[in-house]
């Protein structure tokens, strides 16, 4: 991801970071999934400016970076400024990286889709769990949706001269 995103801001490629949130008094967080249920019980909460919500160095957020937090739901598309600042850029294709491809990956993804975007996902910059599940995920599912890709594609089409 950290290569990704170095690789976006060189070729002129806006990045986007979507980020997940929660109110220290808990107001309005999602009840109505087992999912939520067990956050509520993780001792880390990713409170706005705590350290546990910080992007990593590796990947950092430069000036020109947007970021787009959500406190509630399961994709950064619902009810967030995520399409409409995507689409007042005239943006038509969206490299998804990051956590979880068992939730959030998944549901950008069907999203984007269903809102008229191309999803290029390089299956190496993302990640969720068990393994085998995500396998079958891009197997069955993802890999009919979207352009998977291994970074190093990404990486070379954003190197080559041509628009972005």
């Amino acid at each position: 991801m950290a290569r990704l995103a170095a690789a976006a801001r060189t070729a002129g490629v806006r990045v986007v970071r979507c980020t997940v949130l929660q109110r220290a008094d808990r107001f309005g967080r999602n009840r109505n999934a087992r999912l939520f249920q067990v956050a509520r019980k993780e001792p880390v909460r990713m409170l706005p400016g705590s350290e546990a919500a910080e992007i990593v160095p590796e990947i950092g957020v430069e000036a020109a970076d947007v970021v787009v937090p959500r406190f509630h739901g399961l994709s950064p598309f619902q009810g967030t400024e995520l399409d409409a600042l995507l689409r007042n850029e005239g943006v038509r294709t969206l490299v998804v990286t990051g956590v979880s491809v068992n939730v959030a990956i998944t549901s950008l993804t069907f999203e984007a889709v269903n809102a008229g975007y191309q999803v290029v996902i390089p299956r190496d910059a993302v990640a969720g769990l068990p393994a085998e599940y995500v396998d079958a995920v891009f197997a069955h599912t993802l890999r009919l949706v979207a352009t998977v890709v291994a970074t190093a594609g990404v990486l070379e089409a954003w190197a080559a001269p041509g628009p972005r």
